[in-house]
């Protein structure tokens, strides 16, 4: 199904279970990923709440217009998006790139914000980050994405996870290289200039914040510093989970989930 944004953009997304159960949960996925990306824990969820996976702008088989892009400008995607299907608010969860706009909606629209997922996120990639995505985004447009797997897959799951789920790594390649360059080099510039962290203090919605000891796409350094901006939030490190803890640890995320949605 496909909502349309203020802007004309169409966004696709998947409800799963129920969608008038009263338990609500939206699932946002990571840089050059979609809504299947969020398969395994939204069907262990949706026999007990209504499951939105969403196509961020950019990606799958939502429209993918010219940048520039900004992670508030997702959040408002979102808002609109619920609005679209009747919630009024929902547990809102994401992981890397999903958990950087799950912040700034909970920091845009605290009164929808139920509760928040942080996997494996940041709320800034670091004061220099900018560079270093420009040029993440400037190898893609020359060579394409197909240099670029190695790389990802090492980033996305830990050494024993890519030995032993090999059909899970292939599937995340495939959806990978399905990404047009130009979305995905205009969503990796708006990731390195995403910066949270002035607002974190502002948020009040429960935040459960998982990270791998081995993720070093978005260390425990930056998880820490989410945690110690969100009062009340949690933080758990998991030993030898690395970046993409929905499809590494899914069990692991949906309890914490489960926290959220009470």
């Amino acid at each position: 199904m496909h909502a349309v944004m203020s802007d004309g953009t169409r966004i696709a997304y998947v409800i799963h279970g129920d969608p008038n159960s009263q338990k609500r949960v939206v699932l946002l996925h990571s840089l050059a990923m979609d809504h299947t990306f969020w398969n395994p824990v939204a069907q262990a969820l949706s026999s007990e709440a209504a499951v939105l996976t969403v196509d961020c702008r950019g990606h799958g088989a939502s429209d993918k217009p010219a940048g520039p892009y900004t992670v508030e400008q997702f959040a408002d995607d979102l808002a609109q998006l619920m609005t679209h299907i009747g919630w009024e608010s929902a547990v809102v969860a994401g992981a890397s790139m999903g958990g950087c706009i799950s912040l700034a909606f909970a920091i845009r629209h605290p009164a929808r914000t139920k509760g928040i997922g942080l996997f494996d996120t940041t709320s800034c990639y670091g004061d220099n980050a900018l560079p270093a995505w420009e040029e993440r985004a400037a190898k893609a447009m020359n060579e394409g994405l197909e240099g670029l797997i190695a790389f990802q897959t090492t980033r996305w799951f830990s050494d024993r996870f890519r030995e032993c789920s090999p059909d899970v790594v292939q599937a995340c390649v495939d959806v990978f290289l399905r990404n047009e360059l130009p979305a995905y080099a205009a969503t990796c510039v708006m990731l390195g200039k995403a910066d949270l962290r002035p607002l974190l203090h502002t948020i009040k919605a429960p935040a459960r914040i998982i990270v791998g000891d081995e993720d070093y796409a978005t260390p425990i350094p930056m998880a820490q510093t989410m945690h110690a901006g969100i009062a009340g939030s949690t933080l758990r490190i998991v030993p030898g989970a690395r970046h993409l803890s929905p499809l590494e640890i899914p069990d692991d995320v949906v309890a914490e989930l489960r926290v959220l949605l009470g």
